[in-house]
């Protein structure tokens, strides 16, 4: 399993320092996400300053782009790179798309499907020089000319990465992606009772198996080496459920537990702006069942109970003052488990 780090910068020189700090921390790969900085700017930075770290965008986001310009993106990182550049994309929900982006928004798995599909074909035609002519009911991609064909990569194509909850979504990663970002808003029973048999039916669409496909685990992380690195780790990790379960979208994931209502009463804080209450509803049946915790040797073995037969990467939260040489056992741990 490789282990990964995810990173938040708020510029873009901090995205250089988070990636290289995740290199010398052993990491094998680092997602750049999009909040506050350009995911792609930052994944360039990162590719730059590093020379063994995988970089991707944790996500990018699709529907506030368009299939050719995140084709040339990930082409040029992919370059840049050497090889090691991994394209991260999501949908977002509708109203980040509509109200931030200002961009249309229709059926978000038949739109991503497409979009993914839309990025092969202009890679094709640049990789064989054969006429780009995509023709879906989307997006259309029928015009190349010789001064805007880069021609092929020379380290082939980037592996596409989808984020996905419900099942709609997952089907089209298993279908037409090379690996899915699970969200951290998962767990165990959701991911083998939801995402995996729709992964399934996806890759079944596609005539292939999950053999080669990249999975990567959902993981809220509460690790540290003493009882009180511990505690403080939990009470983000609170704080991010309690956010991610105001979410409709990800309604789905508590249902699985019995647990709907609580994304309704969550929801309803959000509107009263009791953003700093929301964690008390967050139980520790809650806590418990959506992340791992505990000293970095309970963590690896937890993520390696979960998911170890399933996924090829997670990504883990150290805390800031840690025991390195302690880590690296324990990150050493889980690449040879499962």
């Amino acid at each position: 399993m490789r282990i990964d780090a995810m990173g938040y910068p708020a510029t873009i020189d901090g995205a250089g320092g988070d990636a290289v700090a995740a290199q010398a921390d052993g990491y094998d790969g680092w997602w750049a996400t999009e909040t506050k900085i350009d995911a792609f700017l930052a994944a360039a930075i990162a590719g730059e300053r590093t020379d063994r770290l995988q970089v991707g965008t944790g996500i990018a986001v699709a529907f506030a782009r368009n299939p050719m310009s995140v084709a040339v993106q990930a082409n040029d990182l992919q370059a840049l790179t050497g090889g090691r550049f991994l394209l991260g994309l999501g949908s977002q929900i509708k109203p980040h798309v509509t109200k931030r982006f200002s961009m249309p928004w229709s059926g978000p798995a038949a739109r991503m499907r497409e979009f993914v599909l839309a990025v092969r074909a202009i890679w094709h035609a640049w990789e064989t020089g054969e006429k780009l002519a995509f023709r879906g009911e989307i997006y259309r991609h029928t015009l190349m000319t010789p001064f805007f064909d880069p021609g092929p990569n020379p380290h082939g194509n980037p592996p596409i990465f989808l984020a996905a909850v419900g099942p709609l979504m997952t089907e089209v990663a298993g279908e037409v992606a090379d690996g899915m970002l699970c969200h951290a808003f998962s767990t165990e029973k959701y991911v083998r009772e939801v995402t995996l048999p729709a992964l399934e039916r996806g890759r079944a669409k596609a005539g292939k198996g999950l053999d080669g496909f990249q999975l990567t685990a959902p993981a809220l992380v509460a690790a540290g080496e003493t009882e009180q690195q511990i505690a403080d780790a939990l009470d983000g990790v609170r704080r991010q459920i309690a956010f991610y379960g105001s979410t409709p979208a990800y309604r789905p994931v508590l249902e699985v537990h019995g647990w709907g209502d609580l994304q309704t009463e969550l929801n309803a804080m959000t509107q009263q702006g009791a953003w700093d209450r929301m964690s008390e509803l967050i139980d520790d049946e809650v806590v418990r069942t959506f992340a791992v915790i505990g000293t970095p040797e309970e963590v690896v073995d937890e993520l390696d109970r979960r998911y170890g037969d399933v996924a090829s990467r997670v990504t883990i939260v150290m805390p800031a003052e840690r025991d390195e040489a302690r880590w690296s056992a324990a990150f050493a741990r889980l690449r040879g488990a499962g």
